[in-house]
């Protein structure tokens, strides 16, 4: 940054420093919240298929196998199914909806904190406004006949930053929110179909071919 900003900046105030803050951590919790999505992330499709694959071979050790080395909750939503694989369809879906459960906070994590801060930055940048405004009117009743345009500037630079910083905050914060609520949305809708359909799988196939085996 050159002199100039800097000077700029340092005009902002004691409330320009805590909107920098509130920005810094923003933007560590969306990058955070971000990589984690992006890891939780597979091709449901495949996922499933490869099971099914193994399951019709009768390879439940190879399809557990493969849930521990994939990442997300969709894999471990599947795993908790092929664990209670010989129970009953009401143990099946108690152990997948337990599963599925452990997983929503894991993944909704932090992102009401972003939203906290997308709510509050524009209240910090009103309270610079107007601490900006009462620094000015302050200074021009010191002045008085004698108050100078040049030194009432500084309160309305303190108003005016501190308006534009909170905005500067909180309209990214808004849409990294909205955009990490809609991947957790994605992901619960791939976990509730791979919950399903491998229920379905494991009710209507597994269990029949294991019955007629024995």
């Amino acid at each position: 940054m050159t002199a100039f900003s800097y000077s700029v900046f340092a005009q902002g105030g004691a409330v320009m420093g805590l909107l920098v803050l509130l920005g810094l951590a923003a933007l560590v919790i969306f990058v955070e919240r971000a990589l984690l999505l992006h890891r939780a992330q597979i091709r449901s499709t495949e996922f499933l298929n490869g099971i099914k694959n193994l399951l019709q071979k009768d390879r439940l050790m190879e399809a557990l196998t493969l849930c521990e080395e994939t990442p997300g909750p969709v894999a471990k939503l599947v795993k908790s199914g092929l664990r209670h694989a010989s129970d009953n369809e009401q143990a099946m879906r108690f152990a997948v909806q337990e599963a599925a459960l452990a997983e929503l906070p894991v993944l909704e994590r932090r992102i009401s904190a972003l939203a906290a801060i997308a709510q509050i930055a524009p209240l910090f940048g009103l309270l610079g406004t107007l601490l900006g405004m009462i620094k000015t009117f302050w200074l021009f009743n010191q002045g008085g006949n004698y108050a100078t345009p040049t030194v009432l500037a500084g309160g309305m630079w303190e108003a005016l930053l501190t308006a534009a910083a909170g905005l500067v905050v909180a309209i990214p914060a808004h849409l990294g929110r909205h955009f990490l609520a809609g991947r957790v949305r994605a992901l619960v809708q791939d976990m509730e179909w791979a919950g399903n359909e491998l229920m379905r799988f494991l009710l209507r196939d597994f269990q029949k071919n294991n019955g007629d085996k024995k």
